[in-house]
């Protein structure tokens, strides 16, 4: 059964400034091969910010430069972007495959604490994505507060949460990764962001890869630039669900 290489990069953010941030990734993915996917933070083009959809790069840059990369490392690649789309400015998900196929999700639940609700358009669909073999549910920073939206069905085996999540919450971050790990029985990933935006909210990062039981396979140094690997198994997540399986007792319900 198919390995998937997963990366994650846990990096700094330059606010508001979509090139600069695209080119200090360049960089960094030019040195990354043999990786089957690899995740950067939430809104990477431009810190989390109510205002980014205005004037943030548009959507076909910001594809096109996920397509050149992700045919150089043959690897799907993603990570959010604020943008504005024909019914309203979304934080939307965007992961690329290798011969340029993309796959979007827009947040659903929008952070009203930062009056993210009356920015951005509220995404409707919850998404699972195919590829390599393993099916994968991507989620964006609050969305990661609310089990019942990322409750797996049997329908996927590794979800990713990209996010900005302040550092004065690092424990709720870290908590609730690891809850959705153990409870989905399915492998997660957490990428943050580091550092201090332009409203001067501090991020520590806490990125994380996690097993199905909770072990953590990879975590990135709090308030520090990292690039997490780690390799996942289908095969054993498919051996452990067999073995502890603790899905056929859930509760069944329409969301």
């Amino acid at each position: 059964m198919p390995m998937l290489k997963l990366t994650v990069l846990q990096q700094p953010l330059v606010w508001m400034d979509g090139e600069a941030n695209l080119a200090h990734f360049s960089t960094l993915l030019s040195e990354i091969r043999l990786r089957d996917l690899i995740i950067l933070p939430e809104m990477f083009t431009t810190g989390f910010a109510m205002e980014a959809a205005e004037t943030a790069l548009p959507q076909t840059r910001v594809v096109t430069w996920l397509q050149e990369h992700a045919k150089a490392c043959h690897a799907m690649i993603g990570g959010s972007a604020a943008l504005q789309t024909e019914n309203g400015a979304v934080n939307r998900f965007l992961l690329v495959e290798p011969d340029g196929k993309l796959h979007t999700y827009d947040k659903r639940h929008l952070f009203r604490m930062a009056d993210e609700h009356h920015y951005y358009q509220a995404g409707t669909q919850r998404e699972v994505i195919t590829w390599r073999g393993w099916r994968i549910l991507p989620q964006i920073c609050y969305d990661l507060r609310f089990p019942v939206f990322s409750r797996n069905q049997n329908d996927y085996d590794l979800a990713l949460y990209v996010a900005n999540w302040p550092a004065p919450r690092a424990l709720h971050w870290q908590a609730l990764l690891l809850a959705r790990a153990i409870e989905n029985q399915a492998y997660v990933a957490g990428c943050n962001r580091i550092g201090t935006d332009g409203n001067h909210h501090s991020y520590s990062g806490d990125s994380r890869i996690i097993s199905p039981q909770g072990e953590i396979l990879a975590a990135g140094e709090r308030f520090q630039p990292a690039r997490l690997d780690a390799d996942l198994s289908l095969e054993s997540l498919q051996e452990y669900r067999t073995r502890f399986p603790a899905w056929r007792d859930a509760d069944s319900f329409r969301f």
